[in-house]
């Protein structure tokens, strides 16, 4: 069988896997026929951690040289290896999408709901789909009967030689940590306070965004009009509270601290995230010349 497909994973990720009522994962992939935006707020929004973490953008890079040294591979085998279709850079999502809630833009068409996919992004998950199809003979050339082995052992070695892949467990650690501490904060506190207080003025009984967008009436295929409009007003209320501001400033000072005091772990991982994106932007000039 192929490996799992890459992600570039944040304790958000995790975090909305346990209180978002619908995942992507959990709904069949249909692009969006247009591409929606995020807000200009998330677009905009950076934590210092995000420097030691691959981005989805990044995660792909390598997955596209990789694929390239794979089908070279596979071709002096005498087989046909198609390389994984491009995602448009606009396609990708910020790195912190609805780390504190649901984000405006989207709110007002699917609720809680996570947006479709755009379209570059379903075909690239049609055709890692269509890898768990090939032939037995075919995936153990490119994977090994291992997973790890064949082809894509070979392309991985010439890439990189023996750094090992990529690691986000550091960082998914410490953002998580991150994200729980500032969320005990006196001032992140006070703001979630006065949200719950914004969102009981319009009827509804929220102890924080995760509750609301967790609530299990969300649990269709397609966000309701009742969905839509809690989330409309969660996001005013997110607003007139200044809670992401307020949240992002008092995480913000929690990930320095982690930063200082996790400092070689991280330096280490960010070296080797380094040299696999420097390799594989090698691999992919030299295809384009």
């Amino acid at each position: 069988m192929p490996p799992s497909r890459a992600r570039a994973t944040t304790a958000l990720a995790l975090l909305l896997l346990a209180t978002t009522a619908c995942t992507a994962a959990e709904r069949e992939s249909t692009p969006a026929p247009h591409s929606l935006p995020a807000s200009r707020q998330v677009k905009q929004l950076r934590l210092p951690l995000d420097a030691y973490a691959s981005t989805v953008a990044e995660t792909h890079l390598v997955e596209d040289a990789q694929d390239i040294l794979i089908r070279r591979c596979m071709n002096d085998l005498d087989m046909e290896w198609q390389t994984l279709p491009p995602v448009d850079l606009q396609d990708t999502k910020p790195p912190n999408l609805r780390r504190y809630g649901v984000d405006e833009a989207a709110a007002v068409h699917y609720g809680y709901h996570p947006r479709p996919d755009p379209p570059s992004v379903v075909r690239r998950n049609r055709a890692w789909d269509e890898r768990d199809a090939l032939p037995a003979d075919v995936q153990q050339a490119a994977y090994g009967r291992s997973g790890k082995g064949g082809c894509l052992k070979a392309a991985q070695h010439q890439l990189v030689g023996d750094t090992a892949p990529p690691d986000d467990h550091a960082f998914n650690q410490l953002t998580g940590t991150a994200l729980e501490t500032s969320r005990r904060t006196p001032e992140v506190r006070d703001a979630l306070s006065k949200w719950h207080a914004c969102m009981a003025k319009a009827g509804f009984d929220y102890p924080d965004p995760y509750a609301a967008a967790g609530n299990k009436r969300w649990e269709r295929a397609e966000p309701t009009p009742a969905e839509r409009a809690t989330a409309r007003t969660d996001v005013a209320c997110q607003k007139s509270t200044k809670l992401v501001k307020v949240w992002a400033a008092a995480e913000t000072r929690v990930q320095h601290r982690l930063i200082r005091q996790n400092a070689d772990r991280l330096h280490e991982a960010k070296a080797r995230k380094d040299r696999w994106l420097a390799a594989a932007r090698r691999v992919l000039n030299q295809e384009d010349d």
